[in-house]
């Protein structure tokens, strides 16, 4: 985002057009003038055209509200009376305005409602506000403009290390050899480091408040999701004659990236909803959960008895006098049968998970930002993860050189310095300035000191190679004490910092200086290495072919400056390697170990070219790239003609540290039912890998590889190839997923579905959303999306639950997400722990709610009934308000505190989890039981009433009502699992608040009756009865058939 300038407004008076550079660009909350609606469109982007500054941008801001000022309150109110019940009880509540039907006082049926609405309301408020201050946390970043009066503040500068705010045109660089790196992973997951080039006839300007002389446009393609492609044009108008440039993806910064290296200017040419990165998102929805619909679903099915007993009542009086007027005052009469207060405790019931979880000090710095769905956590069937960033900590790791005959660990990489010291302690530069070797002197060299020689030229041939063989740059920056014009000089190592498009290759030059031997010099024709001895070898690049996802490979040709000598190195994929080097029997067996530890396994090999045959080569290099037609394939054959039998040096193995404890966490996840998908915009091999080193694909299943298919025929004979598969993995590509999808989607996900792990590489962030939104249509099980970039949002976003790892690369993913972590690890306790235990406290929570309610709507049917069918209420004004409220709400909530299981065997045995997943503790069976038991509960006690009380009406209400508390008070010590110490004074508090307040219920209760010791005898028997049965049948259920979890309780 930046700062909206008013369009005709100067800037500050500068003595010269460069000292707008460091103007400071304020980012608080401040947007570009805002666009209307309509379809995207190609845009011309006008530099230096005072007179055409009608570019219009949309608000550049992070939005991860559901809600805006106007839309918040009809937005809550929606989603709340979109729920049945809520619904329900505000037509009931309606109805009470109409004589005829009022049963009461209109607050008996407001108040409850109102509080239900402000609890909600508020907690939707809470969280809005939270969000909005996230988000402008994001917002309220600072970067610097270039900008001159009358013109628009188009120009950015954006440093080392800052991520780029909008999409934009790269213009100018510091970096001496004219180009960028970026760090893409946040927007498509790739870790390799991508180049960019700035436009030519910006970069080549003298200074970049040049930028704001000249006059030039940029022409652009309409705005859309393809990250990965760009059209354009840069024309400059003022040159003779005018020059005009093509752009493409080389040329572009986009919004999400991160700058690697230097500092660049760029032109804005796309903000807010028009980024690239916006437009692969979806907007943020209200997510509502399973366990809600669930609910939602019973109180229908209470509805629905609600209106047959009413019609029962009606028609045991033969439907008399105005029979519909008695339908409608029974069905308020019975409107206890759908609890007001089911809504307000599980909402409430929410906010105690949410405040738990933050509070867990085994997973600190954990966020809940939806706390609506903390039930979801305990259902989990499918796992979506990312991979960089998430199960990685994408920091590469020499781990292994195999030469063949030996291979050398980290444990034994000493060995291989020391091979390294003895070559150049061999040798000296004589004064002619060539190397010369000075042989040890020494009478008949001995078998070992041969062999030592011998795998000493190995290791060092291996080490020159990889040191060699690469795109790696080092940079010289400033640290304080040295400058960094003489750091450069000097080759200073603690000033030194290496740039390059992929991580691997960074890790490999670390390992070779950390041997002896050290990249300190490179250019686009030259590299400089130097020794332990601290000499400096230089070589000539005489040709670079870069790796590309088609060759698997990359090669270099350079020239020794001491010997020359010409040596083409190659490193490469195995699969390729494999026909490209000489024959060898131990090749593909080392490559297949490596690869099974979860290394990165590269093949280097060298060939030496004599003079006449490297001339020959580039004579019909530089032919094949002069060609019009076919040219890729002319320039591919040339090459081909070189990689004949080349001597095979080594084996490298390179691992992506995995975040910490990612391996037991994804066992636990496994070991709980839980399937995990990873989903990744990296490479195949690097998904692969990560995936045996995470254990994702345990060792003794197989890998299918999805090969590559273009149309229907090929997506068909691949389906049957892996049909006939079993207990085995997938790995596809995101181009095979979209042909497979666009045909045989069922099929596809049908297979999918079966398999123990699956993983899809090269995804956009499109495709991942639309494989979570397959997943709930298909299997119509819960899905959990984790990740930590901006190319998660969308998936995030799309699953029931997303969780945002809170990593080095930003908040965007944590922001969107309705639970935020700070670690993978942390995962297994959120689902294990917190997801578990608020799923079955909810489930007791709300079955213990209805069975409340429906108690007392039995005793009121039963009185009805006894009394010739009257519309009369049983209880009244307080009696029934107090009944939900003070004298039985807190200990019935306090079964949020209920736990069947101690945290640390929850994580012990993820089987445990298991059992959830098929909704047993909130079903039509556990929903019946507990119907009989409140059906049997009411009518015990409203007959025991009946029969026992003397000759008032009066003591029957005190009788019933008393009897009623305290059998709830019993069925809640019932319930209970595990005590905890609220609990206690939740029960002594409620029964304390029923025996103070029956001083002033002299209206409802015979307050001399309820002292005596008739009263006292009755209510004992009449609760005793209710609830013992129960007792015993609970006794005798866990004596003989005892849940899983009870095993484990001691």
């Amino acid at each position: 985002t930046w700062d909206r300038v008013p369009r005709r407004a100067p800037c500050m008076e500068p003595a010269s057009p460069s000292a707008c550079v460091s103007a400071s660009l304020s980012l608080c909350c401040e947007w570009l003038r805002c666009c209307g609606g309509g379809e995207p469109r190609p845009r011309t982007v006008w530099l230096g055209h005072p007179e055409k500054r009608d570019q219009r941008y949309p608000r550049n801001v992070i939005n991860n509200q559901k809600y805006n000022f106007f839309t918040f309150l009809p937005g809550v109110l929606f989603n709340q009376f979109k729920y049945f019940f809520n619904l329900y009880f505000l037509l009931l509540a309606c109805s009470q305005f109409v004589p005829e039907m009022r049963l009461g006082a209109l607050y008996t049926y407001w108040v409850p409602l109102g509080f239900v609405l402000a609890v909600t309301v508020i907690r939707e408020a809470v969280e809005e506000i939270r969000c909005y201050v996230r988000d402008r946390e994001v917002n309220c970043q600072v970067y610097s403009r270039l900008t001159a009066r009358g013109q628009p503040p188009l120009f950015l500068f954006i440093t080392q290390n800052q991520r780029v705010p909008a999409d934009m045109i790269f213009l100018r660089t510091s970096e001496k050899n004219g180009s960028c790196f970026l760090r893409t992973d946040q927007l498509d997951g790739e870790t390799d480091w991508k180049l960019r080039l700035p436009v030519a006839c910006t970069q080549r300007l003298p200074t970049a408040a040049d930028l704001l002389q000249i006059r030039s446009y940029v022409y652009a393609e309409e705005p859309n999701i393809d990250i990965h492609n760009f059209v354009g044009t840069f024309t400059r108008e003022d040159s003779d004659p005018p020059i005009s440039e093509s752009l493409s993806i080389e040329n572009t910064l986009w919004a999400g990236t991160v700058i690697a290296s230097g500092t660049v200017v760029g032109v804005v040419l796309y903000s807010g909803r028009e980024l690239r990165s916006v437009m692969n998102t979806s907007n943020p929805r209200s997510k509502i959960g399973l366990f809600d619909l669930e609910v939602n679903c019973l109180t229908k099915i209470l509805f629905g008895a609600l209106v047959v007993v009413s019609l029962v009542m009606v028609a045991l009086q033969h439907f008399a006098g105005r029979w519909y007027l008695q339908i409608i005052r029974f069905l308020l009469l019975f409107s206890n049968i759908i609890p007001i207060s089911l809504r307000v405790n599980l909402d409430m019931g929410k906010i105690v998970y949410s405040w738990v979880i933050r509070r867990d000090s085994k997973i600190p710095g954990t966020v809940v930002r939806s706390s609506t769905i903390p039930e979801q956590l305990g259902r989990i069937s499918y796992l979506l993860t990312d991979k960089t960033g998430t199960l990685t900590q994408n920091e590469m790791v020499f781990k292994r050189l195999h030469l063949g005959t030996v291979a050398y660990g980290l444990d034994s990489m000493d060995e291989v310095q020391s091979h390294i010291f003895s070559i150049y302690t061999q040798v000296k530069p004589s004064s002619c300035g060539t190397i010369t070797t000075t042989p040890k002197s020494f009478k008949g060299p001995t078998l070992t000191t041969k062999v030592r020689r011998t795998m000493s030229s190995r290791v060092h041939e291996a080490v020159k190679a990889i040191a060699l063989c690469h795109n790696v740059t080092p940079v010289y920056e400033s640290n304080g004490v040295t400058d960094q014009a003489e750091a450069e000089k000097q080759y200073e190592d603690s000033c030194r910092v290496y740039q390059a498009s992929s991580p691997d290759e960074v890790a490999l030059v670390q390992w070779t200086e950390s041997v002896g031997l050290t990249l300190v010099g490179r250019d686009q024709s030259s590299m400089q290495l130097r020794t332990p001895g601290d000499q400096i070898l230089n070589f000539t690049i005489l040709q670079i072919f870069p790796f590309t996802y088609e060759s698997k490979r990359m090669g270099i040709i350079v020239r020794d400056e001491s010997t020359g000598e010409i040596t083409f190195y190659m490193k490469g994929a195995d699969v390729v390697m494999a026909g490209i080097v000489q024959y060898n029997d131990w090749l593909e067996e080392e490559c297949g170990n490596m690869a099974r530890e979860g290394l990165r396994v590269l093949v280097v090999a060298k060939k030496s070219l004599a003079e006449e045959q490297y001339q020959d080569f580039e004579a019909r290099y530089v032919q094949a790239k002069l060609s019009v037609h076919d040219r890729s394939l002319k320039v591919a054959t040339v090459i081909e003609s070189l990689e004949m039998e080349m001597e095979l040096l080594c084996l490298t193995g390179v691992e992506d540290q995995l975040q910490a404890d990612v391996r037991p966490t994804l066992e636990t996840l496994r070991n709980a039912g839980i399937k995990v998908w990873m989903l990744t915009g990296d490479k195949l091999e690097t998904a692969t890998c990560t995936a045996k080193n995470a254990h994702l694909v345990t060792r003794n299943q197989d890998i299918h590889v999805f090969r590559l298919v273009t149309n229907r025929s090929e997506a068909h004979l691949e389906l049957n190839a892996f049909r006939r598969k079993h207990d085995c993995a997938l790995v596809i590509s995101g181009d095979s997923l979209e042909v497979c999808l666009k045909y045989y989607e069922y099929e596809f996900m049908e297979l999918a579905c079966q398999c123990p792990a699956v993983v899809c590489c090269r995804c956009t962030p499109t495709q991942k959303a639309q494989i979570v939104r397959l997943l709930q249509e298909r299997t119509g099980k819960l899905t959990c999306a984790v990740g930590d970039g901006g190319n998660d949002v969308s998936m995030i976003q799309e699953s029931d639950c997303g969780v945002g790892v809170e990593g080095k690369e930003g908040k965007q993913a944590s922001l969107a997400a309705d639970f935020s972590i700070t670690q993978f690890k942390h995962l297994g306790r959120l689902l294990m722990v917190h997801g578990r235990n608020s799923y079955k406290r909810s489930a007791a929570l709300s079955q213990f709610v209805i069975h409340r309610s429906l108690c007392i709507s039995t005793m009121q049917a039963v009185f009805s009934s006894v009394f010739y069918f009257a519309s009369v209420p049983l209880y009244q004004g307080f009696l029934i308000i107090g009944y939900s409220t003070i004298y039985t709400m807190f200990p019935v909530f306090s079964l949020v505190l209920d736990k069947d299981v101690k945290s640390e065997v929850a994580m012990l045995y993820p089987e445990l989890y298991k059992d959830l997943l098929k909704g047993r503790p909130l079903s039509y069976k556990t929903f019946l039981i507990w119907v009989l038991i409140s059906i049997y509960q009411g009518s015990t006690i409203m007959y025991g009433a009946l029969l026992l009380f003397e000759s008032e009406f009066v003591h029957i209400v005190a009788i019933s009502f008393t009897s009623l508390i305290l059998t709830e008070l019993l069925m809640v010590a019932l319930t209970i699992q595990t005590w905890h110490w609220l609990m206690t004074v939740a029960e002594l508090l409620s029964l304390a608040c029923y025996i103070a307040s029956l001083v002033f219920l002299h209206e409802f209760i015979d307050v001399y009756f309820i002292a005596t010791l008739s009263f006292l005898w009755k209510v004992s028997v009449i609760t005793l009865v209710s609830c013992l049965p129960l007792y015993v049948l609970k006794y005798l259920r866990r004596r003989f058939s005892p849940p899983s979890y009870s095993k484990l309780t001691s």
